[in-house]
């Protein structure tokens, strides 16, 4: 394909994902108080009877829901403009190239969902809890409804992204970027990274931290491990067979 035709397909692909979210979309805001209660389900239970959820503004309500079906189509949505990535990349690689790529379209759809369910499962109930019982006892809890579901959503969307790790490090270490030997000497710092990172996204509360950086860890660990299982034998064999 020339380059005006890679534009040409670029824009289809375009169209298409934002086709996509749209629909999503449509479909999220007809299912956005089921949504909405799906989100607020943790933060409800950590609350118990000692808060409640409001919601400040006249508009408040609506623009909740705008934005809630928005972030929630770009979530819901992702396995169709993954498909979409795939489409408009796979044109431009050889056949044994697709065969090594595919699996990474799998993995990382996979490792999306399991971001977002850890920050739903695991990430939620242990930061709400935390955060509702630090400090002054006796306090009634007023949760702002809009501003709640908004970063709900940004949080799960953003691990999802985070929990790309060890694909990224697959796809690096494919392109000769990273060996499982430069990976181990930035462990000391990768770490600290982590640690610098699960402070930001945590409150001030050492359990809930560790309950971020150990996950984050591991998914190093295992972007290490894949390098030496599945790049290392690769890149040997394509050396040899040069």
């Amino acid at each position: 394909m020339s380059f005006v035709e890679h534009l040409t397909e670029l824009r289809t692909t375009i169209i298409r994902v934002i086709v996509i979210v749209f629909i999503s979309f449509m479909v999220c805001y007809g299912f956005g108080e089921y949504i909405a209660n799906f989100l607020l389900a943790p933060l409800r239970a950590a609350m118990g009877d000692e808060g409640k959820i409001v919601y400040l503004g006249i508009l408040d309500k609506v623009l909740a829901q705008f934005q809630l079906a928005f972030w929630a189509s770009i979530i819901l949505s992702s396995p169709f403009w993954f498909y979409e990535m795939w489409r408009f990349i796979k044109p431009a690689l050889y056949k044994k190239e697709v065969n090594v790529v595919r699996p990474f379209v799998l993995v990382s759809f996979f490792l999306f969902c399991l971001g977002i369910l850890f920050g739903y499962y695991i990430v939620f109930p242990f930061t709400f809890e935390t955060l509702l019982k630090f400090g002054v006892e006796n306090i009634e809890a007023n949760i702002s409804f809009k501003d709640y579901l908004i970063l709900s959503c940004k949080v799960l969307l953003f691990l999802g992204i985070l929990f790309q790790l060890p694909n990224l490090m697959l796809i690096l270490g494919f392109m000769g970027v990273v060996t499982k030997q430069s990976l181990s000497q930035m462990r000391p710092y990768v770490y600290t990274g982590f640690s610098v990172i699960s402070a930001l996204l945590t409150p001030p509360d050492p359990l809930t931290l560790i309950c971020l950086w150990i996950p984050l860890v591991t998914l190093f660990e295992i972007g290490i491990v894949g390098v030496a299982l599945f790049v290392h034998p690769y890149l040997r064999k394509k050396h040899m067979g040069a």
